[in-house]
């Protein structure tokens, strides 16, 4: 957009497998006890992440360059909003209220309303903290939109990949406006009054996927969402 740069590989990758990096997220007291079925985000008995190692890469291009060369298209990125709310080394602030004014600002810069959003790829850690705030913050981005749009933690499946995340779950989102498929959260299990939107609980659901946000908190109030939305020729 900013005509700096034509095309590029972009993505990550984590390996992070080791006793002291695991050591460091027991002792932040934000891993999962429970050794079946975890980790559970958004459910009512949600203790934690489970770490997870992987990649992902995606091919970032002008649409001049993409065509010119018969590139397959998956999708437009076409926001982003960032905000840092420093609340806490490892606590999201009460109320998402940064989360939720980087998510304001994703659309903003799309030139979008809480309307368009059809899908959520919520970072959903499932540490009773996070996915409480993350919950608020898109309720108060979205407004009464929020309870119209499905949204869903793919860490339930893939573990919590850190640097590698925000890439995997970028690929998650182009794929579902492909395919046409909400990927679900699995291991839900019993309802949180404090988590009360639709998370595509355990079953993968068809449904008409246009536009996409991806939303990734990190530790320090580092909030980053982006705003992925189908290609129309």
């Amino acid at each position: 957009r900013s005509g700096e740069l034509v095309a590029a590989l972009t993505g990550g990758s984590e390996s992070i497998l080791t006793s002291v990096a695991i050591g460091g997220f027991e002792r932040a007291g934000a891993t999962s006890s429970l050794d079946k079925n975890t980790p559970k985000p958004f459910d009512k008995n949600r203790d934690g992440l489970v770490v997870g190692e992987g990649a992902g890469m995606l091919v970032l291009e002008s649409l001049e360059h993409a065509q010119a060369r018969g590139a397959d298209i998956l999708a437009e990125i076409v926001g982003y909003g960032q905000t840092t709310d420093a609340y806490h080394i490892t606590a999201p602030a009460e109320g998402g209220a940064g989360a939720a004014r980087a998510i304001r600002k994703a659309l903003a810069d799309a030139g979008l309303q809480p309307s368009d959003v059809d899908y959520i790829s919520a970072h959903g850690t499932a540490t009773p903290l996070n996915d409480a705030s993350e919950t608020a913050a898109i309720k108060a981005a979205l407004g009464d939109h929020a309870y119209n749009v499905a949204i869903s933690s793919t860490k339930s499946m893939t573990g919590h990949i850190m640097g590698a995340t925000g890439a995997i779950e970028t690929v998650f989102c182009a794929l579902a406006i492909r395919d046409q498929i909400l990927p679900p959260t699995i291991n839900y299990e019993t309802p949180d009054p404090a988590c009360d939107l639709d998370y595509v609980p355990n079953e993968a659901r068809p449904a008409q996927v246009k536009v996409c946000l991806n939303e990734a908190f990190g530790f320090g109030g580092h909030n980053a969402v982006l705003v992925i939305k189908e290609f129309v020729a």
